[in-house]
Parts: structure tokens; C-alpha cells; sequence
């Protein structure tokens, strides 16, 4: 008999979310991670063909006062963060990776931080292992992949090729901000979900980081460095550019501090 677990293939990505952020109510997620009722979301295929970029930086220009390259650097900060955070704890608490196909991916346009919030399609495909209960079932959206090697593949060829990389294309015709600076933003989100989760994973949190930058080709954008107390900390190559706004920030981590 199939169990519970099998039955949800998300479980233990909503199970990690919970243990980390204490809620469920999490400002740039769904609440569950799938979108019931998509009255006023839009598909995330609007934001990477640049169909509604020109919509969404007007927006970030007004929230933050910005100058447009800082406005779209710090749009992109927040959504690649939350884009990635559920493949990062997917595929690092239970190897089950939902594909984050652009088509499969909805979007909401927020009044409040932060400015996107995203959320799944019920239909949106989970790649898991031959071992896992999943494999077995004949559920839809299940894809079993043939091993851990794949696994990273498809994450890569979902999360980066088909979604993150086609975007950054789009906002480069909307606007002047360097790819690596961008890219870096990538790096610094992937490692700070795994490191703000630590403690619902299993191994240790460098590796986890380490296997993830390297699938998406960003390892050189970061490194971990010691903190105060001895436990890991983001250092990023790369800045935001959240020092460019009018109440200039500095974030910790940020390549300014150590400049």
C-alpha cells in the first residue's frame, strides 16, 4: 500500500518549509505551494518571454524609489529566492524536485514585500528517485528519473535553463544589469535556503550547497565563510545593489563589507 507520504508529493517540502519559517503563511510562497484558485496569478511564462517585466519593474521603480537597474536587481533577488526554495528543499530533504517549467509556475503581483509571490500549478511535475514510495504510484505529474545524476539535471534544466536563464535575457532588454551580478543573487538565494533549513536536512549543509552551485554552474558567485559563532555564512562576489537606494542598505554578506 502506498503511505501518506506518496500520496503528497510536495509533503516533505511543505514539512520543511514549516519546520524552518515556523508557518505556512510565508510572504513570497502559496500556502501549500499549489495555487487552487488562480484569479489574478498569472503564469510565470509572462515574466520570462517579457511580457509583463515592463509591469512588474514600473512597480519595484515605485516601491523602492530605485533607479531601473537596482529595481530589477532586486526584483530578480526576490524571486529567484523564492523560486528556488522549493527545488533547494525538495531535492536536499527528499530528493523530489518539483520542475519549475516557466507554464507550470504562477505568479502574483503583491502590495506588500515582497513584491512576486509564486505558487505551483497542481500539475506541475515532480522528479524523484526509482527508490521513492512516488515511483511506484501511477500519478500524472510523477517523472522518475534514473538516478541521482539525472536528478540534478532535470533540476538544472527546469529551474536555470528553461526559467531563471530565458528571464535574465528578458530583463537585459528592459533594462542594463550585469549577468553576474544577477547570477550571483542565484547563488546567494540557493545557499541561504539551505543554510535557514539546516536543521530539518539531513547531511551537512556546505555539501548540500556545494552540489547545488555546481549544477547550476554558480559556485564562483559565493563562499562560505565562518560567522561570529562559528556557523556557516553567505560571503557573496557579487552586490544587489540595494546600497544604490535611497536609504542605503548593506546586507550581510554583501561584497561591499569585505571591499
Amino acid at each position: 500500500m502506498i503511505g501518506d507520504r506518496a500520496a503528497a508529493p510536495l509533503a516533505p517540502v511543505t514539512a520543511t518549509l514549516r519546520a524552518t519559517f515556523g508557518t505556512d503563511d510565508l510572504p513570497g510562497l502559496a500556502s501549500g505551494l499549489l495555487v487552487t484558485d488562480e484569479l489574478g496569478w498569472v503564469p510565470a511564462t509572462e515574466l520570462v518571454d517579457g511580457t509583463r517585466l515592463p509591469e512588474v519593474l514600473a512597480a519595484a521603480r515605485q516601491r523602492w524609489n530605485a533607479a531601473p537597474h537596482a529595481a530589477a536587481a532586486l526584483t530578480w533577488k526576490g524571486y529567484a529566492y523564492w523560486l528556488s526554495l522549493p527545488v533547494v528543499l525538495g531535492w536536499a530533504s527528499a530528493r523530489r524536485v518539483p520542475l519549475l517549467r516557466p507554464e507550470d509556475v504562477l505568479v502574483h503581483l503583491e502590495a506588500h514585500r515582497p513584491l512576486l509571490k509564486i505558487g505551483l500549478r497542481r500539475t506541475t511535475t515532480i522528479a524523484v528517485l526509482p527508490s521513492d514510495p512516488l515511483a511506484l504510484t501511477d500519478l500524472p505529474e510523477i517523472r522518475v528519473v534514473a538516478d541521482e545524476a539525472e536528478l540534478l539535471d532535470v533540476l538544472r534544466g527546469s529551474l536555470l535553463d528553461a526559467h531563471l536563464a530565458p528571464m535574465l535575457d528578458a530583463l537585459h532588454g528592459q533594462v542594463r544589469v550585469g549577468a553576474r551580478t544577477l547570477l550571483g543573487s542565484v547563488a546567494s538565494g540557493v545557499a541561504h535556503g539551505v543554510l535557514r533549513a539546516a536543521d530539518s536536512l539531513p547531511g551537512g549543509s556546505a555539501e548540500t550547497i556545494g552540489t547545488l552551485l555546481e549544477t547550476l554552474g554558480v559556485a564562483d558567485l559565493i563562499d562560505l565563510v565562518p560567522g561570529p559563532a562559528g556557523e556557516l555564512t553567505v560571503q557573496r562576489k557579487t552586490c544587489c545593489l540595494a546600497f544604490t537606494l535611497p536609504q542605503p542598505k548593506v546586507c550581510t554578506g554583501c561584497c561591499l563589507r569585505s571591499a
